[in-house]
């Protein structure tokens, strides 16, 4: 589960503190725990993550990936659901497993060391929120 959060030309990234893949800069986001819903879910990750409040719009992409160890074996297997989501309240501030959080423009992602298919997720939901406002 993980939020696209769009403000103006800017994204918003955090950088994970643990692993997998800490030192990555990823969009806010995480598990979904027992009997909650999945927007629910991805409000209280940005939250947690982010110290912003949230409304998801819309479903941007799903996909899953698949973290192997060094030795070729599967180590993690995540089916991820990518939310397009407006910031609603709340002060930036990196929290829990972020231990930095940025807004960024799309020129400035290739300076950042994305997780994989972050950029591609950002540039579709970018290319939503313009259908979206377009209607």
């Amino acid at each position: 589960m993980s939020a696209v959060v769009l403000r103006g030309n800017r994204v918003l990234l955090v950088e994970r503190g643990h692993e997998p893949l800490k030192g990555y800069w990823s969009l806010p986001g995480g598990v979904v725990e027992v009997g909650e819903g999945l927007e629910d879910a991805v409000r209280r990750e940005v939250r947690e993550e982010t110290g912003l409040l949230v409304a998801p719009a819309s479903i941007v992409v799903v996909f899953e990936r698949i973290l192997r160890d060094s030795s070729g074996k599967p180590e993690y297997h995540y089916v991820l659901i990518d939310y397009l989501c407006r910031v609603t309240g709340g002060e930036l501030e990196a929290a829990d497993d972020a231990i930095r959080c940025a807004w960024v423009t799309r020129k400035e992602l290739s300076r950042y060391r994305l997780t994989e298919g972050a950029e591609d997720v950002i540039a579709k939901a970018f290319q939503i929120r313009k259908d979206l406002r377009d209607r």
